[in-house]
């Protein structure tokens, strides 16, 4: 094949990019993903004061997190279906520019409703990022060339998770900014990664004939919404056991039992029933999701702790949160460099599993009078323990299925991964929730309360409330956490289960190459 001048004619050509190219197109591609991972972790710190000059409620502080986790959760396999479609470097524009609307809505957002749409807007936009940014690695870069750049997803993802807080913090503390440009400063950002995209980015838009499981998808979406619609308002606005939670309950599982049905019999399904044949696939499936159960659950409302129980300014939360985020990344590492040097990798898994649960309970101790640095071990010790295990649950899982069924079971696990934290924020929410008004109850009266669970403006309250309140939160906070422990004790059991497999040392490709000549008729 002749090469051609261009970057853009050499796509079209078939031809291969060089390093040079690969390296220009990554630039735009990795300042997206800097953008959507900045926008799930920028808010975090924001959200005490954010709801408290919207006059939303607890449940309103859980809905801003879950919906984008949702959304995007909900997305990102139609956005790996359409990728075969259409254009992959429009798609991920799209993905972007939605991004941006999502954003610039949340930034003027006048009440808690429009900035609830607006998160829907950002999830939708930051699940097109997460699946497109590996389906347009791979197709720019083969398989046996990919670690090279994988690492620098890596440190982006890692420099984004950290920043994040940290950015947050110092926008809401600075008087001339504000809460709103946690969200706006993100749109230059989208804005340079589209350029950036349209400039150095030139693939060949391939077809193939594929069938988008679009009724699936809404089954799915509908029946976990509804589940976690009930989540949210019981305790609150019914009791648990009532005739509202029959009819949630059962709307949902009679959802999520038509979903199963239609899974089954859809050509392409969004996901697909036959990798749970695989006992490592679907132990590891019912891990992922006890992991972000337990993760996003958890941690999602150690902020407000740190700023309503503790008294921290949101800078100082966003630094807080270094421990439990340096922990992960260095047990990530360390981890992975033992598994590829040894060739083991079940230990690493049961021992992520024991040490994140122990770090639960650690941090179901904690209250309003806990030092910080006594806080920090307990974060880093979570940490630890998640790092050993969220990304060796994806590779035991490769390992055991066919080259075929990689791209599949992959994108499950990412799928079932952000369903459980989505489950996890909204029902370990609705716990919070419920313990802070019957709290609240108890030390100020059922009047005081007014039924429902406000977030309080710790800046507005005379001295001898304020101390009441951090101790609610703080003792409320410590109820999630051990509520949480027997939910991340449960990814001990499924781990336990998982059969041990030689590591395959073949690629993908490789893999497919010969699974293909062993079928071949001879």
């Amino acid at each position: 094949m002749t090469a051609t001048p261009t970057p853009a004619e050499t796509a079209e050509a078939g031809g291969r990019m060089n390093h040079r190219e690969v390296v220009q197109a990554l630039s735009g591609l990795m300042l997206g993903m800097f953008v959507s991972v900045l926008a799930s972790t920028v808010v975090a710190n924001a959200l005490p004061t954010i709801i408290a000059e919207l006059g939303g409620s607890q449940s309103v502080y859980t809905w801003i997190v879950t919906t984008e986790l949702l959304a995007m959760t909900a997305t990102v396999p139609l956005w790996g279906k359409m990728a075969d479609l259409y254009s992959k470097k429009l798609l991920i524009q799209l993905s972007l520019a939605l991004f941006v609307l999502g954003s610039l809505i949340a930034g003027l957002a006048p009440n808690v409703e429009i900035l609830l749409v607006s998160r829907i807007a950002q999830g939708v936009g930051a699940g097109g990022m997460s699946a497109l940014a590996m389906i347009v690695m791979a197709a720019m870069i083969p398989p046996r060339e990919l670690g090279r750049y994988s690492g620098m997803f890596g440190a982006v993802f890692g420099v984004a998770t950290i920043a994040g807080p940290l950015i947050g913090g110092v926008l809401v503390d600075t008087s001339w900014l504000g809460w709103r440009w946690c969200f706006l400063i993100g749109v230059p950002f989208s804005l340079a990664a589209i350029a950036l995209l349209q400039r150095t980015l030139h693939l060949p838009v391939t077809r193939r004939e594929v069938r988008i499981d679009w009724l699936g998808a809404l089954l799915i979406t509908a029946g976990v919404s509804t589940l976690l619609i009930w989540s949210t308002l019981a305790g609150q606005h019914f009791a648990w056991a009532s005739a509202q939670t029959a009819g949630f309950v059962a709307g949902g599982v009679l959802l999520l039992a038509l979903a199963v049905w239609v899974e089954s019999r859809a050509a392409e399904p969004i996901v697909p029933l036959g990798i749970f044949r695989h006992r490592t696939v679907t132990l590891s499936i019912i891990a992922s999701v006890l992991v972000g159960v337990a993760m996003f659950g958890g941690t999602v409302f150690l902020s407000q702790y740190f700023q309503i129980s503790l008294g921290k300014s949101p800078t100082v939360a966003g630094l807080m949160s270094l421990p439990m985020i340096l922990g992960l990344l260095v047990s990530s590492t360390v981890a992975g460099q033992l598994i590829t040097k040894y060739g083991r990798w079940k230990m690493y898994l049961v021992a992520g599993a024991v040490v994140m649960t122990g770090g639960m309970l650690l941090l179901s101790t904690i209250g309003a009078d806990t030092s910080v640095p006594l806080i920090s071990v307990y974060m880093a010790v979570l940490g630890v323990g998640v790092g050993m295990l969220m990304q060796n649950l994806v590779l035991a899982a490769q390992n055991d299925v066919p080259a075929a069924e990689l791209g599949a079971t992959t994108s499950a696990l990412t799928f079932f991964r952000s369903m459980g934290g989505s489950i996890g924020v909204s029902a370990l929410g609705a716990v919070l929730a419920d313990r802070v008004t019957s709290l609240f109850t108890e030390r100020f009266g059922a009047a005081a309360s007014g039924g429902t669970a406000q977030v309080p403006d710790p800046g507005s309250l005379p001295p001898e409330a304020l101390a009441v309140i951090r101790d609610i939160y703080g003792t409320a906070t410590a109820h999630l956490f051990l509520i949480g422990a027997p939910i991340a004790f449960l990814a001990v059991v499924a781990v336990l289960f998982i059969k041990e497999k030689p590591l395959s040392t073949l690629s993908g490709d490789e893999r497919a190459a010969r699974e293909q000549a062993a079928t071949a008729p001879h």
